[in-house]
């Protein structure tokens, strides 16, 4: 019985490339599309190892293939696999830091999930502001216009205390005193602006 000689064999070299595009890389180079489609298994295991979710993976193979046929890429590209490879791994990475993020602001309360960003919207919270106002309001109709004039004109319209003195027919120290009587009342009202009723 004769042996094959094993010596005479090429050894296999493991690679990610499909076989058809190993047999390309001597020859002209094949069209992204091309590289894309005949990687796609490939390129859809590297997103999944990223992401880990063989849903996410496709969505990141789909928005992949669009940005590589919209005419973004480079007309040439020296090597299509490896850049097909890159445009998959930056998108999943992309994915993977924007989950992140979510999760960072992510809220849970009652059962429910809100995003709790920055500026963002928050039912809960401003059912709590709109108590707050209802509130202050109330609290400084018990004032007298005058006065409720020169804390407006002083804290929400940013003129001077001497500005508001000459508005207002009055001293400076007298706005003062105004300001710091309204203001006094109004720190018994903190605790429904910090949501610590």
């Amino acid at each position: 019985m004769e042996f094959p000689d094993h010596r005479a064999a090429p050894l296999a070299v493991p690679t990610l490339l499909p076989v058809e595009a190993t047999t390309r890389l001597s020859g002209p180079q094949p069209s992204l599309q091309r590289t894309f489609i005949d990687g796609r298994r490939q390129l859809l295991w590297l997103a999944r190892s990223i992401v880990h979710s063989p849903e996410t993976a496709e969505d990141i193979l789909q928005d992949a293939y669009v940005r590589l046929m919209d005419g973004s890429c480079p007309p040439e590209v020296r090597r299509p696999y490896a850049y097909c490879c890159q445009v998959v791994r930056n998108l999943a990475y992309d994915h993977c830091r924007q989950k992140m993020v979510e999760e960072r602001y992510r809220v849970f309360t009652d059962g429910e999930e809100l995003l709790d960003r920055p500026g963002g919207y928050r039912p809960d919270r401003a059912l709590v502001e709109r108590r707050a106002i209802k509130a202050i309001e109330r609290l400084l109709q018990c004032f007298p216009a005058r006065t409720r004039r020169a804390f407006e004109l002083y804290r929400l319209g940013g003129a001077t205390q001497r500005d508001i003195a000459a508005e207002l027919d009055c001293s400076a120290a007298t706005v003062n005193a105004m300001i710091k009587e309204v203001t006094t009342a109004l720190s018994s009202c903190a605790h429904l602006v910090d949501g610590t009723d």
